[in-house]
């Protein structure tokens, strides 16, 4: 099988060491990709010859473009638009955008995009490397700076480990390699959270690999249709260096961005039932593509495959992968945290382990939903002994003489918590418009009664 090399790596870089199938000198020299194509240099306001680049693309476009029944309506389009002079502009950007444009117009594919890139479309017209050849000594050298899409690995309250990645980046042996230290790391705890709401997509070898850790030995995960015969299929690793987690509580966090290959990830996940998708719809960008080098310096990304779930026997194109607990982006991770933290505290056997969990989760709870408070923040504010309460920023700041500063958040209308020590808990005693004291429980259970001094 043909595999995408660097894919994560070429939807937010360059193309500078993309390996490509040998043609000949005259032909597009396509390289496979997982993700739509990169971006290109700025634009250079200079003469065009747009009938020779439409030429180039619709020849491109007839004999690759995955889905047999849209090449005509394409090739129209663009012979369309060279007719009526619509591409007859001096600028490269704008031409590139208008032929971009009418391409939509009738694909409506995220794969499908033309580009200015003179540098990248020279080195990839003069590649000469199979296209499951070996990655070159460039493209190891770019996935080791983004250490292979492993963008964060960390630790949350209540043993919930954490990966943020970044694209799903493969070259080979040092690829696997940063998985499987990842993987180790998500191994020891008792929840897992991947995000992959800025993941852009990239190789099915990464997918597989890392799907491979939350699934049973060679359980077949997805069919690709490459042109009119081809059909590459793939399951789930037999051997994994680190393990596995199957059954391991999972959460995968989505937004609009998450595209193609963390796509179909997010896909085997809900589609599997081994983890909770929390976030946004993905973006819906389920081909496979290639990009091919065309006359002018030019770079075009066509699909050339099609994806099929194992899980569902369906793709993705054109409607992504919904969430099972729709949030928006930016409180998914909270959301996430909160929901593994109830999962463990309902199967938590040790009573103070229980707690601390449950607290976590309330915690949590009230920064996703603010609870309102009884009093207006002011109310609560002033001296009770050695402790004061003040409101800065809208927020109820504690302090002890001599001691910390602690942010309180309220879980009831008049009980608050410590973002920093979610177990104690503050419970106010209210006469008229203003709080008469507190009482102090510890995380321990001990208590201390205060009343206002001030």
């Amino acid at each position: 099988m043909r595999v995408s090399i660097l894919a994560a790596i070429l939807c937010s870089a360059s193309l500078a060491a993309v390996s490509s199938a040998q043609t000949a000198p005259d032909q597009p020299t396509p390289v496979r990709v997982g993700v739509g194509a990169p971006p290109g240099p700025p634009s250079e306001a200079a003469p065009v010859d747009a009938a020779t680049l439409v030429a180039a693309i619709r020849k491109t476009l007839a004999e690759n473009y995955v889905l047999p029944e849209r090449r005509a309506p394409l090739d129209a389009a663009l012979a369309k638009g060279l007719a009526d002079g619509r591409y007859n502009v001096a600028d490269r950007a704008q031409l590139v955008q208008r032929i971009n444009e009418d391409m939509e117009a009738v694909a409506h594919d995220k794969h499908l995009g033309l580009q200015y890139a003179p540098e990248q479309a020279a080195q990839l017209a003069g590649a000469r490397q199979r296209d499951d050849g070996p990655p070159s000594p460039q493209q190891q050298a770019q996935a080791q700076r983004r250490n292979h899409g492993v963008n964060e690995l960390k630790l949350f309250p209540g043993n919930v480990r954490y990966l943020d990645l970044r694209g799903f980046v493969w070259v080979g042996a040092k690829s696997a390699e940063a998985y499987d230290n990842a993987a180790r790391f998500l191994r020891d705890g008792d929840a897992v959270i991947i995000d992959l709401r800025h993941n852009g997509g990239g190789s099915p070898e990464a997918v597989q690999y890392l799907i491979s850790h939350f699934l049973e030995p060679n359980r077949p995960i997805v069919t690709f249709h490459m042109g009119p015969t081809q059909v590459d299929r793939l399951s789930s690793l037999a051997e994994l260096p680190a393990g596995r987690m199957v059954g391991k509580p999972l959460y995968v966090l989505t937004s609009g961005n998450t595209a193609s290959a963390a796509e179909e990830f997010t896909g085997h996940v809900a589609g599997f039932r081994i983890g909770e998708v929390i976030g946004e719809t993905t973006a819906g960008a389920g081909f496979r593509n290639e990009f091919f080098a065309l006359p002018g310096g030019y770079l075009i990304s066509v699909s050339v495959g099609r994806a099929v779930l194992a899980a569902t026997g369906k793709d993705w194109e054109g409607v992504g992968i919904k969430p099972t607990m729709a949030t928006e982006e930016g409180k998914a991770l909270d959301v996430a945290r909160m929901q593994a933290m109830r999962r463990l505290a309902a199967g938590a056997t040790d009573a103070r382990a229980k707690g601390e969990l449950e607290a976590m989760s309330a915690l949590l709870a009230a920064k996703l939903e603010p609870v309102t408070p009884a009093l207006p923040l002011a109310g609560y504010a002033g001296a009770f002994g050695e402790r004061t309460i003040q409101v800065e920023d809208g927020k109820l700041i504690y302090q002890r003489t001599g001691g910390g500063r602690l942010t309180l958040v309220a879980v009831e209308p008049n009980i608050f918590t410590f973002e920093e020590d979610p177990m104690a808990r503050v419970v106010f005693s209210v006469a008229g418009a203003q709080a008469s004291g507190f009482e102090l429980v510890r995380g321990d259970g001990s208590r201390v009664t205060v009343d206002r001094t001030q």
